[in-house]
């Protein structure tokens, strides 16, 4: 199932810093995975607008406490596609290896949905 369009491409392009459109379907690609990331971790269908998440209600297929996206979901967003674009790895060998941090749980944990 595609990922709803929370971030466009050029709000992604701007968050990278990359210009031109030679990178364009690898960001694609990485943002799509970072809004099923985050909106798995939300668990909570995430629309873009009013009107979508309106019709998804009178379609039956909202699920269980819907919403609109909000600045801090697509903060989320952003923060996990800058990762998934700055870091080819799961973690970072040095003479330690550490996970990499991410704001995007300070930015998405409010929001989640607990206790099903």
């Amino acid at each position: 199932m595609p990922a709803p369009q929370i971030v466009t491409l050029e709000q992604a392009k701007a968050h990278l810093r990359i210009d031109g459109t030679d990178a364009d379907d690898d960001i694609r690609l990485k943002l799509s995975a970072a809004t099923q990331i985050a909106t798995t971790y939300l668990d909570r269908a995430v629309y873009a607008t009013q009107q979508e998440l309106d019709a998804a209600v009178l379609a039956g297929t909202a699920g269980i406490d819907p919403l609109v996206a909000t600045d801090m979901v697509r903060a989320g967003i952003l923060l996990i596609l800058g990762d998934l674009d700055a870091n080819r790895e799961d973690v970072v060998a040095g003479t330690i290896a550490t996970r990499l941090p991410t704001g995007a749980r300070a930015c998405l944990l409010p929001l989640r949905r607990m206790g099903a």
